[in-house]
């Protein structure tokens, strides 16, 4: 059965995906006191969506293989906004969206990494959809009891961490949003976290470089990835499989200054990194890993408009599908994009909610194998 992908559809999804239960009051919760740390993933964790098997399917041998571990250095995983509270932000429980979002991003990690992931009042949908209504101070207020919940899980883990193990800051949509901060804030300047920096994924959002460099934009030390073995750096893309519009949401740094605090202007872009090939930007096919759970909720009815019916599913936890896609990082219409295209015989990709967000909700698995290699590679190089 295909999903329909009308405009009917897509425009009952995006008010759904983007405004969870509107109804709720139009009042942040109070940051007063801040409250300790819940963690959703660490290594002495009991229930551990960030654990669990990894057996994989590949779709087309149909052989099953179960992944090797090695975990020489830790992941610190920022989830993206799944939260459908209907306050602008999210409580500090770890519910059905957190627990799945974690498994499909953030598990398959667990083969390289011990990972790390504190529950955090994340801006709501409600909050996205109708952010508007609670004018500039609140979202503002919103933004910083964010990020305010992930900074300081980021300090009790570096406290609990003093080994001074290695760390990949893994981040999508929101949560690359918060990372970006915290590497700017808490980690740019300082040499010492640089020197802990194994690299930072900052997927599904923008990542602002001064043009034709490596860095000078949101950071001025902590280059772009140029080489699978390179530590101290970042990778970040925002994935399309076709041309993005004049106002996609992603891709673009700021034309004028917004208030931010971040770059912007014509002096700067969105960075883009090719994960199948960092320096040259070659296109080259990505490897594709899906979590085969499914996925709950109003991001289920998204996955279904990505893939325009069921996504790929198998026995096993884990799934390579038998679709191929090529990437190659693009300057397209403004925009600085991973362009998807599907070999033949592979399942068309499509926007999900809407054309401006490109196909979002794979930003992290349509090239998961790939993460994981750079990630294996980096960790020897760190460790060496």
């Amino acid at each position: 059965m295909r999903f329909r992908r009308d405009g009917v559809t897509r425009r009952l999804l995006a008010v759904g995906l983007l405004a969870g239960l509107v109804g709720g009051p139009a009042q942040a919760p109070s940051a007063a006191g801040e409250p300790a740390t819940v963690w959703l993933c660490a290594p002495d964790l009991a229930s551990d969506p960030c654990q669990g098997g990894l057996p994989t399917t590949d779709e087309r041998t149909g052989k099953t293989t179960t992944v090797p571990e090695s975990r020489p250095v830790d992941c610190f995983y920022v989830y993206p906004t799944v939260s459908q509270e209907p306050t602008p932000n999210a409580s500090l429980k770890a519910t059905p969206p957190v627990t799945s979002i974690a498994r499909h991003q953030a598990a398959r990690f667990s083969d390289v990494c011990e990972v790390w992931a504190p529950v955090y009042r994340q801006r709501t949908l409600t909050a996205l959809a109708v952010g508007g209504l609670y004018g500039p101070e609140l979202q503002a207020e919103s933004a910083r009891i964010a990020y305010g919940d992930v900074v300081a899980a980021w300090k009790e883990y570096l406290a609990r961490s003093e080994d001074g193990r290695g760390v990949v800051l893994i981040g999508h949509s929101q949560g690359t949003g918060v990372l970006r901060r915290l590497i700017r804030e808490e980690i740019d300047p300082d040499p010492a976290a640089r020197a802990r920096l194994v690299s930072g994924l900052l997927l599904g959002g923008t990542v602002a470089v001064r043009k034709g460099t490596d860095r000078g934009g949101d950071f001025q030390h902590v280059p772009l990835c140029e080489a699978e073995d390179q530590t101290g750096c970042v990778l970040s893309y925002a994935s399309f499989s076709k041309e993005p519009g004049e106002d996609t949401l992603f891709g673009r740094v700021p034309a004028e200054d917004n208030g931010s605090g971040f770059p912007s202007g014509p002096d700067y872009e969105a960075a883009c990194t090719n994960p199948t090939s960092l320096r040259h930007n070659l296109p080259g096919v990505a490897k594709t890993i899906l979590r085969t759970d499914p996925v709950p909720g109003l991001l289920g009815i998204a996955a279904l408009i990505t893939y325009g019916g069921r996504p790929p599913t198998a026995a096993t936890p884990w799934l390579v599908p038998s679709d191929r896609y090529v990437v190659r990082c693009v300057h397209e219409n403004g925009a600085h994009v991973l362009r998807v295209t599907g070999l033949p015989g592979s399942r068309a990709l499509h926007a999900a909610p809407l054309p401006t967000w490109g196909i979002h909700l794979l930003d992290v698995n349509i090239a998961l194998g790939d993460l994981l290699r750079i990630v294996g590679k980096q960790s020897a190089a760190y460790m060496a």
